[in-house]
Parts: structure tokens; sequence; C-alpha cells
């Protein structure tokens, strides 16, 4: 999930994150906890937004999927089934 940066808050646990980031990546970086190893939000300031796994919600975040992405490179057995605008690549700017 995308998220402007200013709708992000944590209330506890930031000072456990650790990321690691592939050299050669231009953009990907996982963040996780350092404690338990799960995924975490990354806070990606030079673009202007945040990217929130959705499994580490806890409760239902009030929003539901606008569209799709990344669909060049999806599963070939996974099937979207709905009429959601679809990009081959990332978000439209």
């Amino acid at each position: 999930m995308l998220v402007a940066i200013d709708g992000l808050r944590f209330t506890r646990g930031e000072s456990e994150l650790a990321s690691y980031k592939i050299p050669e990546a231009k953009f990907y970086t996982q963040v996780f906890c350092r404690i338990c190893g799960s995924k975490a939000p990354r806070v990606d300031a030079g673009r202007g937004f945040a990217i929130v796994p959705m499994g580490s919600l806890d409760d239902d975040p009030g929003i539901r999927p606008s569209e799709h992405i990344w669909v060049g490179s999806k599963a070939p057995w996974h099937e979207i089934s709905d009429e959601l605008p679809r990009f081959d690549e990332g978000p439209p700017p």
C-alpha cells in the first residue's frame, strides 16, 4: 500500500527497524523488525511516500485497492478477477 509520508505514524517499535538494500537496486529496500523479522513500512522521502506491507496491519485500514501495479511481472497462474486499472510497472506519476 502506498501512502503519503504524513499518512504514516509509528506507534511503537520504530527504533527496532532495520533495512537492507541490494547495492545495485535503484529503489528496492526491505525494511524489517530486527526482533521478529516481520516486514515493516518503508519511508521513501525522496519520492514522498511510504510503502506499507498490508500484512503488517492489525486492523482493516478502511481502504480498498484502486489499481493493480507490476502486472507485467505477476505470476502466470495469478488471475486478476476485477476491472480495476492495470499497469505493467509501477503506479503512474
